[in-house]
């Protein structure tokens, strides 16, 4: 869990990132007896994962799929977890790599806070809450969410009131205004990065004026409105809260496009819409869907049955390059389309009342500013050869997951799975050598 460690706690290994990657990482390295520390930025594990309604193609709920692997982590003897703390630079030297660390003030002394969540029921404050994409409120102080990992609850100074009623609530005298960020430099003799992804902004391409309207949404918002748990409890326009009759996605409103920076694909943006359009299709039966598509690119296992399941339920697909996206009076978007299947008549204005875009995986880290790694011109870190594929140009240092590139969760599970691996052969073997050394 969360520990108050110092400088002299040595891990065999360090995990930048608590997301499914790291966390798959973390659990093969400490099922071999290694000793593993996972450093999370956010106040909770879990990752972009743990905010999805369900995976693709098996439509599996993504919370059963990754609460356990969060719970196994956080309970494993071999894991330490630090939240709320950033990698600032890993300094390699010798064989061994000194990495510093930011740990951000909670404001909540863990070791104390039990998780009764009194502080957040008499808390009078709120904000629009990050992990619903700010569609719903959270207090200033809360558990980050409900299945979050720790269970314990975090102030958002920013928000906080400074009233004190959640210390005059709080049964163990957890809470303390005066905490300040801590710095300490752990050694180790390897490190995973899995520090993963993040969307490029929604308002990236300022043709599609998400900016203007608040119906023209992320995917992730669109997972969180899916949701069983979620803001809503069902799927609602943001702007007035009624039920969209239209909706529409545009792929590649944020990949394959050199006037953004972002050349390649995302790879699975496809999946990620078909999936999203099969759910809202059970959950709006009578709502018209369509995807605006490019090329459909369904490459792993089960995924063009997949899409040939989303097209006989009825799900419009429709090839051809959205343009421009006009918020109009009355809430409805006028999406301008080249439909590229239409010989004559090939340009056509579409109408929908809540737009979906999807935007480009783009890295979460910049790790080359401040570690030996190296990144390659997608800003995504470098690997070495394809016979050693979580390899970077620093030894000791290995990659896995939306780290290395864009990649599906069961892409991403299995790099990490081969990071640990060669992690720990690079471990016995560096033993073995100072043992016959």
């Amino acid at each position: 869990m969360n520990t108050q460690i110092d400088s002299s706690f040595t891990p065999d290994a360090l995990v930048v990132g608590g997301g499914i990657a790291g966390l798959q990482s973390a659990l093969d390295l400490a099922d071999q007896g290694l000793k593993v520390l996972v450093v999370e930025r956010q106040a909770s594990i879990g990752g972009h994962m743990i905010a999805l309604s369900k995976v693709f193609p098996t439509l599996d709920c993504a919370s059963c799929i990754t609460t356990p692997k969060m719970s196994a982590a956080a309970h494993h003897e071999n894991i330490t977890i630090l939240t709320s703390t950033e990698v600032e630079a890993i300094e390699s030297a010798g064989g061994v790599h000194h990495v510093k660390l930011l740990q951000k003030p909670t404001y909540v002394n863990f070791d104390k806070c039990i998780g009764c969540r009194l502080c957040e029921y008499a808390c009078d404050t709120e904000y629009p809450d990050p992990f619903e994409e700010g569609l719903g409120a959270v207090k200033a102080i809360a558990v980050p969410f409900t299945n979050a990992i720790p269970q314990k609850a975090v102030l958002n100074a920013e928000h906080c009131s400074t009233c004190g009623t959640c210390a005059r609530v709080c049964p163990t005298d957890a809470i303390e205004f005066d905490q300040q960020p801590r710095r300490l430099t752990i050694a180790t003799d390897a490190v995973i990065v899995a520090s993963g992804f993040k969307l490029n902004s929604i308002t990236v391409k300022p043709q599609y004026n998400a900016q203007r309207s608040q119906d023209i949404i992320s995917p992730l918002t669109l997972e969180r409105l899916l949701a069983p748990h979620g803001p809503y409890g069902r799927v609602l326009r943001p702007s007035d809260g009624k039920i969209p009759g239209s909706i529409a996605f545009v792929q590649c409103a944020g990949s394959r496009d050199e006037s953004i920076g972002v050349p390649y694909c995302s790879r699975v943006c496809c999946m990620y819409s078909i999936k999203q359009a099969m759910l809202l299709s059970g959950a709006l039966p009578l709502a018209d869907i369509t995807i605006y598509y490019m090329d459909i690119r369904a490459f792993g296992k089960g995924y063009e049955q997949f899409f040939q399941n989303a097209k006989a339920m009825g799900i419009n697909f429709v090839r051809g390059k959205v343009a421009r996206i006009d918020p109009l009076d009355g809430g409805d978007l006028s999406l301008h389309v080249e439909n590229t299947e239409e010989a004559e008549n090939p340009i056509a204005e579409r109408r929908h009342d809540l737009v979906v875009l999807a935007q480009g995986m783009i890295p979460g880290w910049n790790p080359a500013a401040a570690t030996p790694v190296a990144c390659a011109a997608d800003g995504f870190v470098a690997t070495t050869s394809l016979t050693a594929p979580t390899a970077t140009v620093a030894p000791g240092i290995f990659v896995a997951g939306t780290a290395a590139g864009p990649k599906d969760i069961v892409d991403t599970i299995a790099e990490a799975g081969a990071a640990a691996m060669q992690a720990s052969q690079y471990l016995f073997q560096k033993r073995a050598e100072a043992l016959v050394g």
